[in-house]
């Protein structure tokens, strides 16, 4: 029994991997489901459809690697996090389609709670912000919206989960309710602090604690899979949230270590050890991992919308053939246009958080085409990405002169230039299905006037979950022995101007201001 089984439950796709007890990989299997907009602004996905590729991929990939159940030591789970699901306790049957976490239906209820200043209280306790993104508000709907399901939640007949709860649920045949510290601190109902539900916010978003799961450590006991899925039962030994995965994967371990990773959203994550930063500049506090009863904690940006982009273009508005062919394309563009594509197709996320923002296109001219279009949309990932490290730099510059200890990594971490323009000392690992292209880390690089690292092994979110899945089977060592297994493939370093990085910020800065309702000027 020296293989890990990594379940990487996306947004857009379900994906297995078998990893060998040196972390390399023996297989992989990939599915895509449907996505379902039943309003605008309204996403959703099939529970049916999550269970069922699951399922397959897993047994595919196990089938691949030329192993059987018994040859698995256990089973990590990553997935998309504050997507929500509400069953049925007797049959597992969902009571309606998941919830996405891009789904901004609960934007009025979460502006009422605002406007009655309850967003002080949220972010105390859960360093999260009042958003339609998070976890409460959504069920919150699901209850007041399916017939009968609050009266049965108040009784107890319905379980709520995130993903990896709705997996667990299944692949232990209703066993284990359970989810992990990390998926848990996004729901906007755990109290970050003190590690555990918070009776107040259940009140405040009006969700009953009968429906809640029990929350372990990342590295946990998670129960026995049902032995008719997979011919034997397996262990499943780990549970993280996808970004808290990627960042464990990436082998981020010591405060001030960051990682971004790149799919359907990017999100950036700053490792701060045992102190959850209280961000003054709307980033998250979160729970970065939680091991052998330790809580670590970090400061997240989370963009929702970047290879999202990318499939817009290809199948929205079909003027890419591959998301792969971006890269080419924008590296063929006119140097001469400025073309800026602002993805607010589901609101802006951090550090803007404007529910109400919609996208936008500015700077397009007769001459502009698809090679333009193919670079404004991978550009916007990388000023976007620019706004979050400099929403953390100004934390870290807070956090600084409120007294804390400025030897602290979390806060040397982002030191900056006497001009107050670069990131002198950030060094960012980077994975996700996006830094494949060369062209796109390069403008990174760019445009955060800062290195930018791709590792070897590009699956880091399901690493991670392995590595949690491992190491407490035993199969994989102890944090930092796993961390100088970390190997870099390439170091991109900025090789742009300054007049021509100055230029393209400015554009961009204007962009967003004019994208943001109400046309209110950027942060």
């Amino acid at each position: 029994m020296t293989y890990i089984l990594a379940i990487d439950q996306g947004t857009t796709s379900s994906r297995a991997i078998v990893f060998r007890c040196d972390c390399s990989v023996a297989a992989i299997a990939q599915q895509e489901f449907a996505q379902r907009f039943p309003q605008s602004g309204w996403v959703e996905h099939d529970p049916e459809d999550i269970w069922r590729t699951v399922l397959a991929t897993s047994r595919d990939a196990i089938g691949k690697a030329g192993l059987t159940a018994r040859d698995i030591a256990a089973i990590g789970i990553a997935n998309q996090r504050e997507t929500v699901l509400l069953w049925d306790r007797a049959t597992g049957k969902p009571i309606h389609n998941a919830i996405v976490w891009q789904d901004r239906r609960t934007a009025p209820m979460c502006r009422r709670l605002k406007d009655a200043g309850a967003e002080a209280q949220v972010a105390a306790r859960t360093g999260l912000l009042l958003d339609p993104y998070f976890s409460a508000s959504k069920i919150a709907w699901l209850l007041d919206h399916v017939p009968g399901a609050r009266a049965r939640a108040e009784r107890g007949e319905l379980a709520f989960g995130t993903v990896d709860s709705f997996l667990l649920w299944r692949l232990t045949a209703g066993a284990v309710h359970a989810t992990d510290a990390t998926n848990a601190s996004r729901t906007a109902l755990y109290d970050i602090h003190a590690n555990a539900w918070s009776d107040g916010l259940c009140a405040l978003f009006g969700v009953p604690r009968p429906v809640l799961p029990d929350v372990r450590d990342c590295a946990a006991d998670y129960g026995l899979t049902a032995p008719e899925l997979f011919g034997a039962s397996i262990p499943i030994r780990g549970i993280a949230g996808d970004q808290q995965a990627a960042l464990i994967g990436q082998a981020c371990f010591l405060p001030g270590m960051m990682k971004s990773t790149y799919g359907t959203g990017c999100f950036a994550i700053l490792n701060t050890g045992a102190t959850a930063m209280r961000s003054r500049h709307r980033l998250l506090s979160t729970i970065a991992y939680r091991l052998g009863g330790a809580t670590t904690y970090g400061l997240e940006g989370a963009i929702f919308v970047a290879g999202a982009a990318v499939q817009w273009l290809r199948d929205g508005l079909r003027v890419v053939p591959t998301a792969a062919a971006t890269g080419p394309m924008a590296e063929a563009a006119d140097a001469g246009q400025d073309v800026i594509l602002v993805p607010a197709f589901v609101g802006l996320g951090a550090p803007h958080w404007d529910a109400d923002a919609r996208g936008a296109l500015f700077g397009l001219t007769r001459d502009t085409g698809p090679n333009e279009l193919a670079r404004a949309a991978l550009e916007s990932v990388c000023f976007q990405t620019l706004d979050l490290l400099e929403a953390m730099r100004a934390d870290c510059r807070d956090s600084a002169s409120a007294g804390k200890d400025r030897r602290d990594p979390a806060d040397t971490a982002l030191r900056v230039s006497k001009n107050g323009s670069r990131f002198a000392d950030t060094v960012l690992r980077v994975d996700g299905g996006m830094v494949a292209s060369d062209w796109t880390m390069q403008r990174l690089a760019d445009i955060l006037a800062a290195p930018v690292d791709r590792p070897t092994i590009l699956e880091t979110t399901a690493l991670g979950a392995a590595y949690l899945a491992g190491l407490q089977s035993g199969l994989y060592p102890e944090p930092q022995a796993f961390a100088e297994r970390w190997a870099l493939d390439r170091r991109f370093t900025p090789a742009m101007d300054d007049a021509t990085r100055g230029r393209k910020i400015a554009a961009w800065k204007d962009a967003v201001g004019r994208t943001l309702s109400g046309g209110r000027p950027a942060r």
